[in-house]
Order: C-alpha cells, then structure tokens, then sequence
C-alpha cells in the first residue's frame, strides 16, 4: 500500500495550462502537455474507451498501465473534477463522462460539499471539505489496502507533498516550455533528500522522472 502521485509537467515545471475558455476548458496548451500520454494504446482504452487497439505501445503505455495498478482510491480538487466550471449547478457530474477511468471511489477536495455520485463502472464521487491527512485516512480506508493516488491538480497535490504524505512520486516531463501556469516545485526546496531518484526517457522525448521514498 502507498501514496502515489503521477502528474505530467513541463521542462520549466508547469503542471497547469493558462488560457482556458468555455469551449476550450483546459487551455490551448493542455495537448502539448499531456500529448505523450494522451497517445498511449491504455489510455485509449482506459479513458476514451478506444477498443481499436490504436495507440502507442512504448514506455510511455508502459507507465500509462502503471497508472491504474492496484489502485484502491483517488484523491482530486475541485478543479479536476470541473466544480470550478459549473459551481453551483446541483446536476453536474464532472467532465469525466457517464464511465469515469478511476472505477475507484474518488475523493473530490471542495470548500461546498454535495452528496455523492455513483458513476457507471465502478466510480463514486465524494465530496470533502478536509485537510490533505483527513482526506487521505478516508481513501486509505476506502482502499482496502490497495494504493491511494493524488491525482492533482497541481495545488493539491504540492499540498500533500509539503505535508510529507506521498510515497512516490511519478512525473512526466514533456519537452516543451510554458512559462506560465502552476508550478509543481514551488517551496519544496529539497524534496528529493527523502527519496531515491530514477530516470527513464521514453521514444516520444519524455522524461520520466519517479521519487520514491
């Protein structure tokens, strides 16, 4: 059982886009950003629910299956779940579908909670208003001693980071430079001393970087 994190961020270590509209949500960035795990064969079938067998089968589909293993809970912001497009609309179920990819139960942080939402494939939302530790004792408890995942966005997931809270950390660093966004490093100024460090570059340039206490 661990504390996991997997997060895809710039070289200059953005792990946000700038730039969202209502009809692009996530920024005209967000392809360059996410582009090398967007075009693996698991997240495909895992997300866009691609049964083609289409996709890339390399190291990057390598840490894409990772991404799921023996995963018990998940933990996001409200901004990953989409609260922050649709605040006060009681109806709204997320941007994650009718069939999430989590087929866990996810714990949504958000200062106005709801009740939960049971989603097709095994998924339920739950909505806290905790602190990363409270949180984190809720997905541990909910994942019958599989693993926990922080899965962003970026703020939350430094905030648990800074509480000392994950077991590995797992980013991908797509070579491109943003400039602006969040920053994944921001005030973790010697993170790295209270962990091993190993790196594997993949064929599409990115570099996976994984800390693992």
């Amino acid at each position: 059982m661990a504390v996991r994190v997997d997060l895809n961020i710039s070289l200059d270590g953005f792990a946000t886009t700038t730039g969202q509209t209502p009809d692009n949500p996530m920024g005209e960035d967000w392809p360059r950003l996410v582009g090398a795990y967007a075009a693996t064969k698991t997240f495909r079938e895992r997300v866009l629910h691609d049964t083609s067998g289409q996709g890339t089968t390399g190291v990057d589909d390598e840490y894409a299956k990772a991404y799921f293993t023996e995963l018990g809970a998940e933990i996001m912001g409200a901004g990953m779940f989409g609260l922050h497009h649709f605040p006060d609309d009681p109806d709204w179920r997320g941007w994650w579908g009718d069939e999430p990819p989590f087929r866990v139960p996810v714990f949504v942080l958000t200062h106005s909670t709801r009740p939960s939402i049971e989603m097709t494939g095994g998924t339920t939302f739950h909505f806290l208003s905790a602190t990363p530790q409270e949180s984190l004792d809720r997905a541990l408890e909910a994942a019958g001693g599989k693993d926990v995942r922080v899965g962003g966005g970026a703020s939350v997931v430094r905030d648990f980071l800074k509480a000392g809270l994950v077991d590995q950390l797992h980013v991908a660093i797509a070579p491109i430079i943003l400039g602006r966004g969040v920053r994944l490093w921001d005030d973790l100024r010697g993170f790295e001393s209270d962990y091993d460090v190993t790196t594997e570059t993949a064929e599409s340039g990115t570099v996976h970087l994984t800390f693992r206490r």
